[in-house]
């Protein structure tokens, strides 16, 4: 099982920053300053791999999902760990898509992995999913945390809209 909600240490503390090259909708960097005055929450979700068919199909759900998202006064945020060239091809979608070749959001939002050194050195193989609600009405801080145990192991859009829904009361 995922550490979700109010159980993961990193909820309630301030949200690292996000500046990296966006090859998705909005500007070609993308950073908290970037958004507009009427989002109050950003849905981060960092994603495993490059090859990772999974990872496609939750992007492509969000984008199915993304106006109701917006509805509710939030943004969301994919960040694939490949270069900037690689990632621009890997999905079209309508909101935006962060290149992160260093790896610097995986730390900095405690992305897990598994398998141990093998893990480590490949993103394919230990890399997990992550999803990550910031609430941006003030500094940004982490309202939820969803760390995934297995591949598949993601957060619905219906939980992360009521997420948003909790943030925005």
């Amino acid at each position: 099982m995922s550490h979700t909600e109010d159980t993961h240490e990193l909820v309630g503390e301030p949200a690292p920053a996000i500046a990296a090259p966006n090859v998705g909708a909005g500007p070609d960097r993308f950073d908290f300053d970037a958004l507009d005055d009427e989002t109050d929450a950003v849905v981060l979700v960092l994603m495993r791999d490059y090859y990772c068919t999974k990872c496609q199909a939750q992007a492509d759900r969000l984008a199915d999902r993304y106006e109701a998202f917006r509805e509710r006064g939030a943004e969301v945020v994919a960040v694939l760990p490949e270069p900037t060239d690689r990632a621009r091809g890997w999905a079209d979608v309508p909101y935006p898509l962060l290149a992160d070749p260093e790896k610097a959001f995986a730390e900095g939002y405690d992305q897990p992995t598994k398998y141990g050194a093998l893990g480590k050195l490949s993103d394919f193989a230990g890399r997990m999913p992550e999803a990550v609600v910031v609430d941006i009405t003030d500094d940004p801080e982490i309202a939820y945390v969803h760390q995934g145990d297995g591949f598949g192991d993601r957060p619905s859009e219906a939980e992360l809209l009521e997420v948003v829904d909790e943030v925005a009361a």
